[in-house]
């Protein structure tokens, strides 16, 4: 199977989310959900989430062997500040970032337009890692 249909086959799989709520927000909730979420992708807070995530996939990485995908090119195991760059960009310019675990058939994904992290397929190690990770930035970690 080529990548592109691997990153296919697991953006349709079973996925969790990690988010600054501690879960999903019902689709006739009363709040103001889309306003909140405005604010949120707002400078300087845009860039409080983006440190957050880039600290959960640079933290990761000492675990997991990875390739990111973003600008339409794959790179194996970047740098932090490579990472941390490409986290960055994604969330000034609006376009997504993936990460591939290739271990354990997981799929990370990014968009610099929402305040969520998308992991897709993960294990259940992957998810105790992931969830001890998104605590320590103050997020959590929830299925939909």
């Amino acid at each position: 199977m080529n990548i592109g249909d691997r990153l296919e086959s697991l953006l349709e799989r079973q996925y969790w989310v990690v988010d600054m709520l501690p879960k999903q927000v019902p689709a006739d909730s009363e709040g103001q959900y889309f306003k909140i979420e405005q604010y949120y992708l707002e400078s300087p807070r845009k860039e409080i989430i983006c440190e957050k995530y880039t600290n959960i996939l640079i933290k990761l990485n000492c675990y997991y062997d990875f390739d990111i995908l973003f600008d339409e090119k794959w790179q194996n195991n970047p740098t932090p500040h490579f990472l941390a760059e490409c986290v960055s960009r994604c969330f000034s310019s609006s376009r997504p970032l993936f990460v591939l675990l290739d271990s354990s058939d997981a799929l990370l994904g990014l968009d610099g337009d929402d305040t969520t992290m998308t992991i897709y397929n993960p294990n259940e190690n992957l998810l105790e890692l992931v969830g001890a990770l998104a605590s320590s930035e103050g997020l959590f970690l929830w299925k939909p």
